[in-house]
């Protein structure tokens, strides 16, 4: 009876710490993977980068996801690359660099109203995140729908009132809107950031006639 208490408490330990054990060698595989699928990506060798996280995939680890995501999209096979970020979101829906991820490869296909769908996710819960209001700005501006696109750079300049990129897109909003004196006054802050500044210089040429 002895005996099979001392085996029943040997194989509950191993039991108990088996997974711990299994965690560490697993992690030097995975960390000897990615280490080289980063030496491989930064010879432009995308396809053997992947291979090597794929070499370790599991399918409920994120980064794993994320990085073939990556790695796909930079190899031009986009579906691919959409179902790994996808996963990516999957598995963490409040994480804003899947969704970023994601981007990448709609964009890529043109799938522009799917990307305005995922900007207002990112802003949904990140309302002040800067780079998702600056694109999304962009995209409204680049379709023509101006009365959009300047409220969304609008915030840019509240949260970054000396930034070039939003100051200028704000300066062009509120020319292309007719608001001659707020342009002028704005590109004259683009060309305080960058002096010699062919779109600020174009702009206030405009904002001044």
């Amino acid at each position: 009876m002895e005996t099979l208490r001392k085996i029943f408490i040997l194989g509950l330990l191993f039991f108990l710490f088996r997974p711990a054990l299994f965690a560490q060698v697993n992690f030097a595989q995975v960390h000897e993977a990615f280490t080289k699928s980063y030496a491989l990506e930064s010879q432009g060798n995308y396809k053997s980068a992947a291979d090597q996280i794929k070499s370790v995939y599991q399918d409920n680890s994120y980064e794993s996801n994320l990085r073939l995501g990556w790695l796909n999209y930079m190899g031009g096979n986009f579906k691919e690359s959409i179902a790994f970020y996808q996963k990516s979101m999957d598995l963490m829906p409040y994480a804003n660099e899947a969704k970023f991820g994601y981007i990448f490869p709609i964009s890529a296909l043109g799938r522009w109203d799917e990307v305005i769908t995922v900007y207002d996710a990112i802003l949904k819960s990140s309302p002040h995140n800067t780079k998702a209001l600056y694109y999304l700005g962009t995209i409204y501006y680049n379709r023509g729908q101006i009365d959009k696109s300047i409220k969304l750079f609008e915030q840019v300049v509240d949260l970054y009132p000396f930034d070039y990129d939003g100051l200028l897109m704000y300066a062009w909003c509120n020319l292309k809107l007719g608001k001659k004196k707020d342009a002028k006054l704005l590109f004259q802050k683009v060309l305080l950031n960058k002096p010699n500044d062919t779109s600020a210089k174009e702009g206030l040429a405009l904002a001044t006639q």
